[in-house]
């Protein structure tokens, strides 16, 4: 089956059934998009389909019908997108392993609203879980990068 993921189509030799996080990592090489729960609650996983925010370990490969982002395709080749720019900033990291989810919901929700409040922000981000809870942080880098794209 043919698949579109970040602006390429692909061939994967895979089971409709599979699900997109495992032809992302194991068949494509993208690993930028992590497994954390593997129930859809965490948001490690989280990718664009057509440019809303999925859980990529919950969507079968067969069911999908778009265009699939992930945290490699988000910026473009000469710059960051504005969500990964404010993420270095404000220096949210620490171990960094719900990052990419993260940001692929942060850059979702500013899709959406380009002005968010602290409570749009929380409604959308407390579905991705951050062990080392950097939150503050996040809504920081959410609002700078919202600026940030209102300016361009």
């Amino acid at each position: 089956m043919k698949i579109s993921v970040n602006g390429q189509t692909r061939d994967v030799d895979v089971e409709p059934d599979m699900p997109l996080l495992w032809v992302l990592r194991d068949e494509l090489g993208i690993t930028g998009v992590k497994y954390g729960c593997g129930i859809a609650q965490c948001g490690a996983c989280t990718v664009h389909v057509d440019g809303l925010a999925v859980r990529s370990c919950q969507l079968r490969v067969g069911d999908l019908d778009g265009e699939v982002t992930t945290i490699e395709g988000l910026g473009t080749p000469d710059a960051l997108h504005a969500v990964q720019a404010a993420w270095i900033e404000h220096q949210v990291a620490q171990c960094g392993y719900c990052q990419s989810g993260q940001i692929m919901a942060a850059a979702a929700l500013l899709d959406t609203n380009d002005n968010p409040s602290d409570d749009d922000i929380d409604a959308v981000m407390s579905a991705n879980l951050c062990r080392c809870g950097t939150y503050p942080r996040i809504r920081e880098a959410i609002k700078s990068a919202a600026t940030s794209l209102r300016s361009v």
